[in-house]
């Protein structure tokens, strides 16, 4: 499991909860915040979890046994990079078999997801794509001993700040009775359940689907499906707006004006010639950017603000664009336009433009043959400069160009 920005929204989130309590304040300031021995280590979190509420019994019942995973470093240290293309992801996530597994959840719990869009404004189809890749509805949600990845985690020296409070967290659900400290597994960053969230977002927006008392988002699908809902609600989703919509594009589109955060209007993308798939133009007020994972001659889709609470979900644009699709295909659209998109780079090509687009003034992050949002930016600037179709697309002409 990728740690991606739900972790640092859930960090947030802790503080802002926390904020202001004296006693906090001084257990964190007392306690070893992170690295040393372990016994001391585990005394300091025990404390800070009774100041701030949990009773002594249910912080040593949470914490007895807990040790270290060092597969859980092994897993932080080795986070892979993403470096599939969209055609080559959304091929494999959204299968033809998940498509079937999804319309089958979304008839058998039509119940659920109805309540999940009635109070928090969330259709179905987008928890459900959600649901589909993190565990494939459930079947896949890691092994790692909940309890044990978060101290190792927070033991840890690199990000104490982000998972002594998911620690506290985990701690506050064991008293809850929604958590077994040797039983509960997931990921090895912590997060939990059918849809894959951190205890701190559990506690924060957890909501009881099945009326046992308990929010279990492992065993339970109506706690999983209700609780997503809420979280994402809680990220900015808009009750009856779009999230995604595929489009075609012309030949002549000022491309320098695509990608996320365009600043302009869907109409004023339809004004330029860009047409919806599905020909709904009727949310022509709303802001909208075109975005072309592949290039002018690939797929091409026009977010809008909903989309935004996929980039809050995972920061990578390949599998938030992914999900965004998946979720208009369980809602009835068709299959994308594959187009004919030009060759991309291997990974030391595109290691190559990144340094030239470096030594040229861009910004392009970190030197990792990935094409991530700094990288594009600075592409399409340099096309705009070399007289090309600004697409923000990296092929061998442009390294070639430049």
């Amino acid at each position: 499991m990728r740690l991606n920005l739900k972790t640092t929204l859930a960090a947030g989130l802790t503080a802002l909860l926390f904020a202001g309590t004296a006693h906090a304040q001084t257990a964190s300031a007392t306690a070893p915040a992170c690295g040393g021995d372990l016994g001391a280590f585990l005394q300091g979190v025990k404390a800070e979890a009774q100041a701030l509420g949990v009773s002594a019994d249910v912080a040593e019942r949470a914490l007895a046994g807990a040790a270290l995973d060092p597969k859980v470093l092994s897993r932080d240290r080795a986070q892979g990079v993403f470096r599939q293309t969209f055609l080559e992801f959304s091929k494999r996530t959204v299968s033809q078999a998940r498509l079937d597994i999804g319309r089958k959840k979304l008839k058998d719990l039509a119940d659920v997801f109805s309540r999940a869009e009635q109070e928090f404004g969330v259709p179905g189809p987008v928890i459900a794509a959600f649901w589909a890749m993190e565990t494939d509805f459930g079947a896949v949600q890691g092994d790692f001993i909940t309890r044990n990845a978060l101290v190792t985690l927070a033991h840890d020296c690199r990000r104490p700040e982000i998972f002594r409070p998911q620690l506290l967290a985990a701690i506050e659900m064991v008293g809850h009775g929604d958590l077994d400290p040797n039983g509960t597994t997931g990921a090895w960053a912590g997060e939990i359940g059918q849809v894959q969230m951190l205890p701190r977002d559990i506690i924060a927006f957890g909501v009881d689907g099945d009326g046992d008392g308990h929010v279990d988002v492992k065993r339970s699908s109506p706690d999983a499906i209700l609780t997503a809902a809420k979280f994402i609600q809680s990220l900015g989703f808009t009750k009856g707006q779009p999230w995604i919509q595929e489009v075609s594009i012309p030949d002549a589109l000022p491309f320098e004006k695509t990608g996320l955060q365009s600043g302009m209007k869907a109409a004023d993308w339809f004004a330029l010639g860009v047409r919806p798939r599905d020909g709904d133009t009727s949310f022509g007020n709303l802001e909208a950017s075109v975005v072309l994972p592949q290039g002018r001659k690939g797929p091409a889709f026009m977010t809008y603000p909903n989309f935004n609470i996929y980039l809050e979900w995972n920061q990578s644009f390949i599998y938030t664009t992914s999900a965004a699709y998946f979720a208009t295909r369980l809602a009835g659209a068709p299959p994308y336009e594959r187009g004919t998109p030009e060759e991309g780079l291997s990974e030391d090509a595109m290691k190559q433009l990144q340094t030239r687009l470096q030594s040229l003034g861009h910004d392009v992050g970190k030197i990792d043959g990935i094409l991530g949002s700094g990288t594009r930016a600075a592409i399409q600037k340099e096309q705009l400069r070399l007289g090309l179709p600004a697409d923000g697309w990296a092929t061998q002409a442009l390294l070639s160009a430049l």
